[in-house]
C-alpha cells in the first residue's frame, strides 16, 4: 500500500539544506546515464562517477545533454552532481526529500521541477509512486529518479532513432517530453484502477464481504494519493504554458497546452472515480445493513411464531395436581394439534402481510 506521508523524523532539528535521503532505502548501486545529442550526432554512455559529467556542464556547448540518475539513496553522488552543475544546496535537499509536492521553482540559470510518477502493480494490487526531479538548464537536463526502472525508455528510443522533433530542438523540448510521458502514464494507472473498480462493483452487488470493504478503502487511499500529486501539477503546467519561465521557448510552450489538456482530463477522470468509490462504500454499508435487517426480521418472525407455542407448553408443563385434561386420553395429541394450528396460522398471516 502506498504511503500518504513519509517519515521525516531523521531531519528533525537539522539546519536547512541538510542532505538526508527521505524515502525507501535501496541496496543496489545508483546509476548515472549520459545522453549528449544534436540533430547530427548522438553520444550515450553510462558514467562510473560524477567526474564523467564535468565536460558536459559547459554552457557554450551546442549539443543537448541529458544526465539521468536512477536511485537517490547514494546521497554523496547526488550532492556531487548538483555541485558540479552549481545547483543550490536547498534544491539538492528537495531532490533527496521524496515527500515533496509537485512544484516548479526558477533560479538564475536553471529551472527546478518536481513531479510524481505512478505505476500500478496489477499482480499485487499496489500503487507504486516515486518522485521525479528535473533541473532544466540552457543546454542540459538533469533528471533524478528514486527507482531503477527505465520509465523514460521511450524517450531514449526516440532520441536514439532520431524520430520526431526531439533531436532538432533544445533542452526545453526534452524537459517537455519527460513531463509529457509522466502525465501520459497517469492514463495507464487510471485505466488499471477503472478496471478494478468495475470488478469491485460486480462483487459488491452480488456478495459484499469484508474483503470488498478492504479493497474499497485501499482504492480511496490510492485516489487520495493521486489527487494530492496531480492537482498541483495543473497549476505548474499552466505556469509553463503561459510562458512565465524564460528557459521554455515559445516553440515548446505550444506543446505544453496539450499536456495541460491531458492533465485536466486526468483530474476529471480521477474525480469521477473518487465519487464512484465513495458511492461504493455507501452501497456496501447499505447492503450490510439490509442483510442484518433481513436476518433480524427472520429471527423476529420465528420468535413471534414460537411465543404462543411456548406459552401453551409452559402452561401444560406446570406440576399442579388438579389440572384439566391431565387425565384425558387425547390430551397430548390435542395440545400438539393446537400448537401446530397456531404456528401455521401465524405463518400464513405473516405471508399474506408480505412480512416473510
Amino acid at each position: 500500500m502506498a504511503k500518504l506521508i513519509k517519515k521525516r523524523s531523521e531531519k528533525t532539528g537539522l539546519p536547512p539544506g541538510a542532505l538526508i535521503h527521505i524515502g525507501e532505502k535501496k541496496t543496489e548501486k545508483a546509476r548515472i546515464t549520459i545522453i549528449d545529442y544534436d540533430e547530427m550526432q548522438l553520444q550515450e554512455k553510462e558514467a562510473a562517477s560524477v567526474e564523467a559529467c564535468i565536460p558536459f556542464k559547459d554552457k557554450s556547448r551546442n549539443t543537448v545533454t541529458w544526465i539521468n540518475v536512477d536511485g537517490l539513496h547514494q546521497v554523496e553522488l547526488v550532492e556531487n552532481l548538483c555541485k558540479c552543475f552549481e545547483v543550490h544546496h536547498l534544491i539538492t535537499e528537495d531532490i533527496l526529500n521524496t515527500d515533496q509536492r509537485p512544484k516548479i521553482e526558477e533560479f538564475e540559470g536553471y529551472l527546478y521541477i518536481i513531479l510524481k510518477m505512478f505505476c500500478y502493480n496489477g499482480k499485487e494490487n499496489v500503487l507504486i509512486t516515486e518522485q521525479v526531479s528535473l533541473i532544466l538548464g540552457p543546454n542540459f537536463v538533469l533528471s533524478f529518479q528514486e527507482n531503477t526502472r527505465d520509465d523514460f525508455r521511450m524517450i531514449r528510443e526516440r532520441i536514439g532513432t532520431g524520430k520526431g522533433r526531439i533531436r532538432k530542438m533544445g533542452a526545453d523540448h526534452l524537459a517537455y517530453c519527460l513531463i509529457d510521458i509522466i502525465v501520459d502514464n497517469y492514463f495507464l494507472v487510471l485505466e488499471a484502477l477503472g478496471e478494478k473498480i468495475e470488478l469491485l462493483e460486480e462483487k459488491l452487488v452480488v456478495y459484499p464481504t469484508p474483503e470488498v470493504l478492504h479493497t474499497i478503502y485501499t482504492l480511496k487511499r490510492d485516489m487520495l494519493l493521486l489527487r494530492k500529486s496531480i492537482w498541483p501539477l495543473r497549476e505548474m503546467i499552466n505556469k509553463l504554458e503561459r510562458g512565465e519561465c524564460a528557459l521554455f521557448k515559445e516553440s515548446t510552450t505550444i506543446y505544453l497546452k496539450d499536456v495541460y489538456d491531458h492533465t485536466i482530463h486526468v483530474i476529471d477522470t480521477l474525480e469521477t472515480f473518487r465519487e464512484v468509490v465513495s458511492g461504493m462504500l455507501e452501497i456496501y454499508l447499505s447492503s450490510m445493513s439490509n442483510r442484518m435487517n433481513a436476518v433480524i426480521k427472520v429471527l423476529t418472525m420465528i420468535a413471534t411464531i414460537f411465543m404462543p407455542l411456548t406459552f401453551i407448553a409452559g402452561v401444560y408443563g406446570m406440576n399442579f395436581r388438579f389440572m384439566p385434561e391431565l387425565q384425558w386420553r387425547w390430551g397430548y395429541p390435542a395440545v400438539l394439534l393446537v400448537m401446530a394450528t397456531v404456528g401455521i396460522s401465524m405463518a400464513i398471516y405473516f405471508r399474506r402481510k408480505k412480512w416473510i
